[in-house]
């Protein structure tokens, strides 16, 4: 049985003050043993929530990182500090970022094999948008990230990983793909998993619904047999964060 996972992505929000506001307000709604819960927090805030979150249920994800170590890359935060700074997750391949940023690809894959080689958990972003859904491309265009994503990633590491189904189209607009439609795509990345690896590391890869999920809508789409959690963005700065993680 796979372990569920419920991250929140706080995108461009919270001061550092602010940051370590909304971790009290929320770590005691967020109480769970039984799930990993992740708040991936703006660059800024990892330091003062990672020690806000020190002997809870919580764990601190970022919200990039480059594929360097170290080196004249202004701007840029590298996984050495990172990892330094207590993180244990980071979210790589967001919509955002490729689309405001243009990350490509191959860029996203040695993000990917990067983290790994600083024992950092990649939570792997993948998504289709409106435009690609109603020209019936969805499965494809998604295999097609999914393969580019996993390029060089042995079996053992994609075990690890975790990747986050998010249609575009979704995201922040207040529409939620039905269940149905988010367990097509969620079970289709898990066959994509199959054909690159195996079966076992299919089944052991935990894979995300991303894109306007609420407390009222995180039951219905965690209890699809694929969806084994949710990648959470605003709502993860209120305390429905809390009906979300608590769902059943």
């Amino acid at each position: 049985m796979r372990r569920k996972f419920i991250a929140g992505n706080w995108k461009m929000n919270k001061t550092p003050s602010e940051a370590v506001t909304l971790a009290a307000e929320l770590l005691p709604l967020v109480k769970n043993d039984e799930e990993d819960v992740v708040f991936c927090v703006p660059a800024i805030d990892i330091v003062p929530v990672v020690a806000a979150v020190k002997g809870s249920n919580v764990k601190v994800g970022a919200q990039n990182m480059y594929f360097e170590d170290k080196g004249a890359y202004t701007g840029e935060i590298s996984p050495l500090m990172l990892k330094d700074a207590g993180v244990d997750y980071v979210i790589i391949g967001h919509s955002e970022r490729r689309q405001y940023f243009g990350e490509s690809d191959e860029m996203l894959n040695k993000k990917i094999l990067k983290a790994f080689e600083h024992g950092l958990t990649p939570i792997i972003c993948c998504g289709e948008t409106l435009e690609q859904r109603e020209e019936g491309i969805t499965l494809e265009w998604i295999k097609g990230q999914i393969t580019a994503a996993f390029q060089n990633v042995s079996a053992d590491l994609a075990k690890a990983s975790v990747v986050a189904y998010e249609p575009i189209w979704a995201i922040g607009t207040g529409k939620v793909a039905t269940s149905e439609q988010a367990q097509e795509v969620c079970g289709y990345i898990r066959k994509c998993i199959c054909e690159l690896y195996d079966e076992a590391t299919a089944d052991e890869i935990r894979i995300l619904y991303g894109g306007s999920v609420t407390a009222a809508s995180a039951p219905e789409l965690f209890a699809m047999p694929d969806i084994d959690g949710g990648l959470v963005g605003g709502a993860s700065l209120k305390p429905d964060f809390g009906g979300i993680v608590n769902y059943k």
